[in-house]
């Protein structure tokens, strides 16, 4: 039976931007319905971040196992056998954390008296859709519709090509993986299963590895995989698949085949803008993404975007706090989307982190640039992650000392985004760091070493 709903906040899209924009709003006392054709959660949470981080702890612990067995404990654990890998039963596990976060959103939603409809939204002018039989008119629109793995034309996805998502749902491990992109979805992914025992070969059609970041920086990651015997091949193009064999072409122009038995293709995503009427809204565009100003609104009145949809980084902190200053602004607040930076993360072996400016940033004036090495730190030691080339850095403005940017590799240096991006929201000096007692033994002396070695008197090192 047709059923034509009113509502001040419609929200299209479940995901981290849209489901914390439906909360926030109903937590206003916005009455708020949230469109989505797909678990709650979004890509971040059903087939993305958290899944992805589920499988590489697993195999991270499967790392650790094999090496106690193969090597006597090193640490003073030994295994009498090696590990046996159930992948399905890996994969069961993941998705029960996704189940257990998934009824946590849907509940939340729930408290907040939000309304959660079905199904796919198909707009038929800027304020008014169909879900199926129910018709929906909002005063205001929200769309957070995410984002999807880019398909190449000649590795179309099905089969044995498999996107992110297939990766980790894999009912079996891949005896020999093919990786085509060298960017951060497709080295923790091909990193995780070389860990679980699977031959990994990456392809990369820049002249190097996670290009978006500086190479100091990700030197620990290529050294790791030409340790553990991960085949990288930069400036390489990826042909086609057939018959067991990725074809690729090399920076000479000759062509080889690359035995396979899955290919991973992740070479980005892109805004999913198809499918549910958009051409229909009469919003703008910019070059693929929808146009908004610093408050996400688009060019319709009382029509907004947020995450992927409205351009880089595309990144789900990002579409949260997008969608949660969405919401505030329709009930009234002032706010504006201005931060200082937005961190960056990739868990890769090691972990990298990045904040702000990088060394290869043009900068007004001249900066300070110094790093500390985790080699100094004894909470990286008892961690392991000593010798994996990693540090932490800092680039601040000579002047007047004000931080401009912070970067980290190393095991578990993610946990330090946070100190990280807070210091630069705070306009944070050099002096205000070295100021702050931190915490013995841990991570974030690093931080404080590196503070302290801009200013051309580190201690522990």
């Amino acid at each position: 039976m047709a059923e034509h709903i009113k509502t001040k906040v419609l929200v299209v899209g479940g995901g981290p931007g849209g489901y914390v924009a439906g909360i926030r709003a109903g937590q206003l006392g916005l009455d708020t319905v949230v469109v989505d054709g797909d678990r709650l959660g979004g890509t971040c949470l059903i087939r993305g971040c958290i899944p992805s981080k589920a499988i590489i702890h697993a195999a991270e612990m499967f790392e650790q196992m094999s090496h106690a067995a193969a090597k006597g404990g090193h640490v003073g654990i030994s295994l009498s056998e090696p590990p046996k890998l159930d992948l399905a039963a890996t994969v069961k596990w993941k998705e029960g954390i996704v189940d257990r976060l998934n009824s946590g959103v849907t509940g939340l939603l729930k408290r907040a008296k939000v309304r959660v409809v079905s199904g796919w939204a198909k707009f038929s002018d800027a304020k008014t859709c169909a879900v199926g039989d129910i018709t929906i008119t909002a005063e205001h629109v929200i769309l957070a519709t995410g984002s999807d793995p880019v398909e190449l034309p000649h590795l179309k996805f099905g089969g044995d090509v498999i996107s992110s998502t297939g990766a980790l749902d894999l009912a079996a491990l891949p005896k020999r993986l093919a990786v085509v992109g060298g960017g951060y979805i497709g080295l923790e992914l091909g990193i995780a299963l070389r860990k679980l025992g699977a031959e990994v070969t990456v392809v990369e059609a820049a002249e190097r590895i996670l290009p978006t970041y500086d190479k100091q920086l990700t030197a620990p990651v290529a050294q790791w995989l030409k340790k553990n015997g991960v085949e990288v091949l930069v400036s390489t193009k990826a042909q086609g698949f057939a018959g067991g064999a990725l074809t690729v072409e090399g920076p000479d122009g000759k062509k080889t085949d690359i035995k396979a038995d899955k290919v991973l293709v992740a070479v980005g995503r892109k805004p999913r803008t198809e499918g549910w009427g958009l051409e229909n809204m009469g919003v703008d565009l910019a070059g693929r993404f929808v146009k908004v100003d610093d408050q996400c609104r688009t060019s319709m009145r009382d029509v907004w975007a947020i995450g992927d949809l409205v351009g880089e980084p595309m990144l789900a902190h990002k579409a949260s706090a997008q969608g949660e200053m969405v919401a505030e602004i329709i009930a009234g607040h002032k706010r504006r989307f201005n931060p200082v930076a937005i961190p960056a993360v990739c868990f890769t072996e090691p972990e990298i982190v990045s904040v702000g400016l990088g060394p290869e940033d043009k900068v007004n004036g001249e900066v300070l640039n110094a790093s500390f090495p985790w080699a100094a730190n004894g909470r990286a030691m008892t961690l392991e992650g000593a010798d994996n080339g990693g540090f932490v850095r800092i680039i601040a403005r000579k002047d007047d000392h004000r931080l401009l940017g912070i970067q980290a590799v190393g095991r578990n240096v993610s946990e330090l985004s946070g100190e990280f991006a807070m210091a630069l929201e705070m306009g944070a000096t050099i002096e205000d760091i070295t100021g702050i007692i931190h915490a013995h033994p841990t991570l974030s002396e690093g931080f404080f070493e590196a503070a302290l070695r801009t200013l051309g008197h580190g201690i522990h090192v």
